[in-house]
């Protein structure tokens, strides 16, 4: 089967089912050591959720690099940003993450970052992609002056991130006192993120930290907030924080039980760098998904503000671009680029804590600057992904929605680079109205795309 591999965020799918499949795997570990190696042999760093699917995974690209003439070094279950971090400290080539980040346990998927810490360019996925679907990486076999490689498994590497956390906050800021309930989402952050804060003084509920390869993403983490806003009420906790399977999101909740979505943290972020004289050249870079009400408090506040296509690493490439050290997406993707190369949940909420204890100011306080216009996003399962303009009866269904918004709402639809999903999202006026105008547009997708 022929296809695309890459999709926005690496290569992801249903495990067993091509492409995330041993024989797919091993040669993407091929193509990783004989592409990405920069001294005569590669060394590659593989990290992992805890997914079920991980172990076959990590071993069918180990096998592909060492049979290319790459050495390999496992880190076992570590978060994204983890394996970004540990990637640039410790000198190797490239580092590999087996995740499918917020997708449930039966999928699976493979990050892969370069020797600086960064998601590979489009470039050099495209190079990867083109020797697996072309078969050229099984013809790269290690030769006499590059024999088969080694796997050695690596200890002490979560010791080193820890610290690495820990020392990228601010030293002269403490959490006692802090009452914290923290969301593993039963995923890579489940032994490090309680750590950090723990060490940091905090007092921390631990809530989906069991992994047992099933329960990933399951009714927890950065989208199933409901039993973490609970534990906050209940255990009158100052804050909440919710990470993603992979940890390189962050979804917060406030000591009143409610949401504190990626734009609003964005906005506590920025305004407190700049009145710290610390947002280098006063940008932010979020994206199209953003609400509206981050766009007018940015202006309020005199921050330049630039809009990217959705994706982590679209945000990345628009910052480096314009010299901006914050940035991110709704959805909790949170790059400090003056901390980190990657986004990473619990350099997030360390963050969120530090502004707390700097201000001394409830969350609540805190993301009240931000007027959160009503938004509603729903996705609808499809069968195939064609240009939304393209079919009539969808087309037609946005005009009429953005008609009714007149001016006081907006409309964005597009299709999952990681799913067979399309997303509608739909600001407006108000919830009554936004509900209708969503569901109006997905009713017509489900008609005549959706899928079972």
């Amino acid at each position: 089967m022929m296809g695309s591999l890459f999709g926005t965020d690496g290569i992801r799918g249903e495990a067993n089912r091509y492409p995330i499949v041993p024989e797919t795997m091993l040669n993407v570990g091929r193509a990783a050591a004989r592409l990405l190696k920069h001294n005569h042999r590669a060394t590659i760093l593989i990290g992992k959720d805890p997914r079920i699917s991980g172990d076959m995974i990590e071993n069918a690209l180990a096998a592909g690099i060492c049979s290319a003439g790459g050495d390999v070094r496992l880190c076992g279950v570590l978060p994204t940003p983890a394996v970004a971090y540990l990637t640039r400290r410790m000198g190797y080539d490239a580092g590999i993450v087996v995740s499918a980040s917020h997708n449930p346990y039966s999928d699976n998927g493979v990050k892969i970052f370069d020797k600086d810490g960064f998601k590979l360019s489009l470039d050099t996925e495209a190079r990867i992609e083109q020797a697996v679907l072309q078969n050229k990486a099984g013809l790269l076999p290690a030769d006499k002056n590059n024999p088969i490689g080694r796997v050695i498994r690596e200890n002490g590497l979560e010791e080193q991130y820890v610290r690495f956390i820990l020392e990228s906050g601010l030293l002269d800021v403490r959490f006692s006192g802090v009452k914290a309930v923290l969301d593993c989402s039963n995923g890579a952050t489940y032994r490090v993120a309680p750590l950090v804060f723990e060490r940091m003084g905090a007092e921390v509920t631990s809530l989906f930290n069991e992994p047992d390869g099933f329960n990933i993403n399951t009714d927890c983490g950065s989208e199933h907030l409901s039993t973490l806003q609970q534990k906050v009420i209940e255990t009158d906790a100052d804050i909440g924080l919710a990470f993603d399977g992979d940890g390189d999101r962050l979804i917060a909740v406030d000591e009143k039980g409610r949401p504190v979505t990626g734009d609003t943290i964005l906005a506590i972020c920025a305004k407190q760098m700049k009145a710290a004289g610390k947002l280098i050249n006063n940008r932010v870079v979020s994206t199209v998904m953003s609400n509206v009400g981050l766009k007018n408090l940015l202006a309020e506040l005199d921050i330049a503000h630039s809009i990217t296509d959705v994706g982590d690493r679209s945000v990345l490439a628009e910052m480096q671009k314009i010299g901006a050290v914050i940035g991110g997406e709704d959805s909790g993707h949170m790059i400090f680029l003056d901390r980190h190369t990657s986004g990473d949940g619990i350099l997030t909420g360390l963050r969120l804590l530090e502004i707390m204890q700097e201000t001394r100011l409830p969350l609540s306080e805190l993301a009240g600057i931000m007027t959160v216009y009503p938004q509603v996003l729903k996705n609808v399962k499809i069968k195939e992904k064609i240009d939304i303009y393209d079919i009539p009866e969808i087309a037609k269904i946005i005009r009429n929605v953005e008609k009714q918004l007149d001016g006081k709402g907006r409309v964005l639809v597009r299709y999952s680079g990681t799913q067979p999903l399309c997303r509608v999202m739909v600001e407006g006026p108000d919830r009554e109205t936004t509900e209708r105008c969503c569901s109006d547009i997905v009713d017509v997708i489900h008609r005549q795309i959706g899928g079972q």
